[in-house]
């Protein structure tokens, strides 16, 4: 339905956006990971017609969208700030591009009643936006995007501004939403729990280029580089030697098919360190720090050479000095030449 073919970007010697190539399927919510800086907001307004590439192609349905003004798209962006016309009331803000696309009185009035109720917002609708909350905005935002029918729904970081309460009640009244109207989305985040729940297929962007393009258990459990591993999830990493498709470090020897003899690294998530789950290593309590839903222990394993790693656990018995054991979850080992 969408496809990014070889688009590049800079301003100035800042080269933004480095050859990306993505293929999006028809009704699919994509989340466009990364920290601030990865060229994520330059690739959406690229989408939606506000900044031209140096190279590349935009292809909506399969048609070049390179020559097609903004209001042509049917690619419309939401942006953090939520941009409502302060002097027009929420009904005015939500006709504005029904207006403009000159569509019929009645048939106008029945899409503004249809989304306000959709959007749980029809007794706002002679409301201004200084008498919102910043969830309603929010939704009125949503509502003057989605009543124009686009091809393709662009969410600029819309959960940035929110408190963690009102931001959780939007995000699942956003992928319900959704489910409804079945709109192509692209969504624009550096929260990485916020991609991976909302989501069908990440895609993590670092320093401008494209690093990993799937579902998100895949990226979390089977991250294709060292660098996309380091920025989704806490770990630990242990210096070893590969030979014959075997990894050897202080806490054993693991399988490494695909990778090349020599020195490599294995990177563990704080998850994937149990405690007390076997006699096999014995470690002790050196820290601990209880966090609500699971408690964060630093531990220092007794190996040949004494290792410190960091390990999370739903289990906060554990005291500071206390001998424990630990063994490691075989499954989605990562394993990167060093």
């Amino acid at each position: 339905m969408l496809q990014i073919k070889n688009l590049s970007k800079a301003f100035g010697k800042n080269q933004v956006l480095n050859d990306i190539s993505m293929t999006i399927n028809n009704g699919e919510f994509i989340s466009i990971l990364g920290p601030s800086g990865c060229g994520k907001t330059t690739l959406l307004k690229i989408i939606a017609g506000l900044e031209i590439q140096d190279s590349g192609k935009v292809l909506i349905h399969n048609k070049c969208q390179n020559k097609i003004p903004a209001r042509k798209r049917g690619a419309v962006i939401v942006f953090q700030d939520y941009g409502l016309f302060p002097h027009m009331t929420v009904k005015q803000n939500i006709e504005f591009g029904l207006l403009a696309q000159k569509i019929k009185p009645e048939i106008r009035m029945r899409e503004i009643t249809n989304i306000l109720q959709l959007m749980q917002i029809g007794d706002k609708a002679n409301h201004y936006p200084r008498e919102l909350s910043g969830g309603q905005k929010q939704r009125v935002a949503l509502a003057r995007a989605c009543v124009l029918k686009p091809n393709v729904l662009l969410l600029d970081e819309p959960f940035s501004s929110l408190d963690a309460a009102l931001k959780k009640v939007t995000q699942e009244f956003i992928a319900k939403l959704h489910k409804e109207l079945a709109i192509t989305t692209i969504l624009v985040t550096h929260d990485k729990e916020e991609a991976f729940s909302l989501s069908d297929k990440v895609a993590v962007f670092l320093a401008g280029h494209l690093q990993q393009f799937d579902k998100p258990a895949n990226i979390y459990n089977q991250p294709k580089t060292s660098e996309v591993a380091d920025f989704i999830g806490d770990a630990n990493y242990l210096q070893g030697v590969v030979r014959d498709s075997v990894f050897a470090c202080e806490l054993g020897n693991f399988p490494a098919i695909k990778i090349r003899d020599g020195a490599a690294k294995l990177r563990l998530r704080y998850d994937q360190v149990r405690i007390n789950q076997s006699k096999e290593l014995p470690a002790l309590i050196v820290d601990k720090q209880y966090k609500g839903q699971f408690t964060t222990y630093t531990i220092a394993v007794q190996t040949r050479k004494s290792l410190e790693m960091q390990v999370t656990s739903h289990v906060s018995v554990f005291e500071v000095g206390e001998q424990v054991f630990i063994d490691v979850e075989p499954k989605n080992i990562c394993i990167f030449p060093s």
